[in-house]
């Protein structure tokens, strides 16, 4: 799994996500890849929070996300990573930055080069992209509705691309279907992606899932240390093997403390749980027979 700037957080979550794969014995087989753009992300001014949001509301989908890529601003790069990504056919292919009007945002270029495409003025694009300036301009009592060169440069998609609305930006967000693959540009701005993805995106990621549902909850213990629940945990997976369950320890070995986070997918939500909530008491008894103390508690967010 390429794994390119992410926080430890996301690559937990990513880990969990592919392993899920393997242990649901469903489910999650609609897959999907995330491209995140922008050298801010490789030099490290900026964390990489759109890929950990992003994951997680795949997961809760009923989706599975196969793998995370950070490129910087070079369309060669992007495009490579796009070209590769569509090599895996993953079921979406999500991108997120480089859709603005500076020099710097190139994603679209890269898609276009990735895709065999020209780039054109996409008339759709156009007509919201003027009507947010004109709206900013009705706000700011100025005249600033000008179609300048960087403003139509947002406008410019490959050819046979869709944009999509941006309640809060200016720049739409793009979608295209390239073989088995659908490919969504988002923007790089969390509050945009966020936005377009709640509103254009999830709903087409929720029926290709067709019903899967995901379930997670999670305990944590004191008092025994992590190397002693390592064989606890491959027990109870082996009696439980539709659930996956992964320890994060968040003490030391001299002072315990683990958090055991606990997952399935189901096409019922009363079978994920139920299937979830016979491992997590397995657990349970099994690590206080060991002396150890459990208290439940919530999954990171």
């Amino acid at each position: 799994m390429l794994l390119t700037g992410t926080s430890s957080i996301n690559k937990a979550v990513i880990t969990l996500q592919a392993s899920l794969l393997a242990h649901s014995g469903v489910l999650m087989n609609q897959s999907v890849e995330i491209i995140c753009i922008g050298n801010e992300l490789l030099i490290g001014k900026t964390l990489n929070t759109n890929a950990h949001w992003l994951t997680k509301r795949i997961a809760l989908l009923g989706l599975a996300t196969r793998r995370v890529t950070v490129v910087g601003d070079n369309i060669n790069e992007i495009s490579c990573a796009i070209q590769e990504s569509i090599h895996r056919r993953p079921s979406f292919l999500l991108t997120t930055g480089g859709l603005g009007p500076t020099f710097d945002d190139k994603t679209l270029e890269g898609l276009a080069e990735a895709l065999g495409r020209r780039t054109e003025v996409n008339e759709e694009a156009l007509k919201m992209i003027k009507e947010k300036y004109l709206s900013y301009a009705q706000e700011c009592m100025m005249d600033t509705a000008e179609l300048t060169p960087p403003r139509v440069k947002m406008a410019k998609l490959p050819e046979g691309a869709k944009p999509l609305h941006n309640p809060i930006g200016t720049a739409p967000a793009v979608s295209v279907k390239h073989k088995s693959v659908t490919i969504i540009a988002l923007p790089g701005v969390p509050s945009e992606m966020k936005s377009i993805f709640d509103e254009s995106v999830a709903h087409v990621m929720k029926k290709a899932a067709c019903g899967v549902t995901f379930f997670e909850t999670s305990i944590t213990s004191t008092n025994v240390m992590e190397s002693e629940t390592a064989p606890l945990i491959d027990k109870v997976m082996q009696t439980n093997p539709r659930v996956y369950i992964k320890s994060h320890p968040k003490g030391t070995e001299r002072v315990p403390y683990i958090e055991f986070h606990f997952s399935t997918t189901a096409k019922d939500a009363n079978a994920a749980r139920n299937r979830v909530s016979e491992a997590l008491i397995q657990l349970t008894e099994l690590i206080q027979g060991k002396g150890g103390k459990i208290k439940p508690t919530k999954p990171e967010t």
